[in-house]
């Protein structure tokens, strides 16, 4: 099956069910551990909870990890996974997803988003 021909709200093969992973790293401007702190307290108070999410966790850089394969370019990250598209792109619009971007836009240096279907 063609992956582009796939036009489900969730993707399916003939074995799995695929569901959403939404992560987003977040690079601060001003990255005390206050602000990264009440970034993640806000990830939390506004973002878990929602219709369609199975999965979510936010929290540091763990800065211990020093391979050379680890990305160290974030303050935060925040992972979210929802059962189909349709319940992440309803989540997108929600007041709660809204007013957390309008709070903390302004400390955001950098922001990476990585949406991607996954199964267990």
């Amino acid at each position: 099956m063609n992956r582009d021909s796939i036009s489900f709200n969730t993707r399916y093969t003939e074995e799995k069910t695929y569901m959403l992973a939404h992560v987003v790293y977040f690079t601060l401007k001003e990255n005390s551990e206050q602000t990264k702190q009440k970034l993640v307290d806000d990830c939390h108070r506004y973002l878990k909870d929602h219709p369609g999410v199975l999965f979510f966790a936010a929290g540091t850089l763990g800065e211990e990890f020093q391979r050379p394969v680890n990305d160290l370019d974030y303050d935060v990250s925040l992972h979210v996974y929802f059962k189909d598209k349709a319940a992440h792109d309803v989540y997108q619009t929600i007041s709660d997803h809204l007013t957390f971007i309008a709070e903390n836009k302004p400390n955001w240096e950098k922001i990476r988003v990585f949406d991607s279907y996954v199964t267990t």
